[in-house]
């Protein structure tokens, strides 16, 4: 890790997602998952990034109790956002079909929100990439469902496998916010935070 202020704190990262761990860690940043059932609704009438911020909000709330004066939490929530609705993590192979055939030659907006909460502080901020699909076949679809099974993932897809390569053809912002955390973001508010 960075011998920064940081160093200081124990970072909690409550994620179940392999890839947010994964750049955080890559970000030199050490930090202990916790792992939490999360309800991840949200009201009726949010859009976009408010939904994000939102749930990202929401799930920090669960620790304003139990955080000590030396941990930093931080949690994350991303939606994908096409046609005016959001498209979250596909229930099967079906449904993560269809969400790919409204992606498919669009462009649609991958947001995260984050919370990032001491003690006595918390920012919530949230980072939007716009990313644009060129069209896609069935058997392209169902080749991509089949072999990478992009359930766990917002928007039925992963940038960082086979459809981001074959499909993508353009990203208007921060690639890593679309594998699942903006964390040039993250780095520069967990900076401010401990100031």
């Amino acid at each position: 890790m960075l011998n920064t202020p940081l160093s200081k704190y124990k970072v909690i990262l409550a994620s179940r997602s392999l890839r947010r761990q994964q750049l955080l860690r890559e970000l030199g940043i050490d930090f202990e998952i916790v792992l939490m059932d999360f309800d991840e609704s949200f009201p009726d009438g949010l859009e976009g990034e408010n939904i994000a911020r939102y749930v990202a909000g929401k799930k920090a709330a669960a620790f304003k109790e139990l955080i000590k004066k030396n941990e930093i939490v931080i949690t994350a929530d991303t939606i994908v956002w096409c046609r005016g609705k959001v498209l979250g993590k596909p229930a099967d192979a079906s449904e993560a079909a269809i969400m790919l055939k409204e992606l498919s030659g669009t462009t649609h907006e991958v947001i995260t929100g984050v919370c990032i909460m001491s003690f006595d502080k918390s920012v919530i901020f949230t980072e939007t990439t716009k990313v644009t699909f060129e069209g896609m076949s069935e058997e392209e679809i169902f080749y991509y469902v089949e072999k990478y099974a992009p359930f766990d993932k917002a928007g039925a897809y992963g940038i960082q496998e086979w459809i981001g390569m074959a499909a993508c053809s353009h990203i208007d912002g921060s690639y890593f916010n679309v594998v699942g955390l903006p964390v040039q973001k993250v780095y520069a508010e967990l900076k401010k935070l401990i100031v």
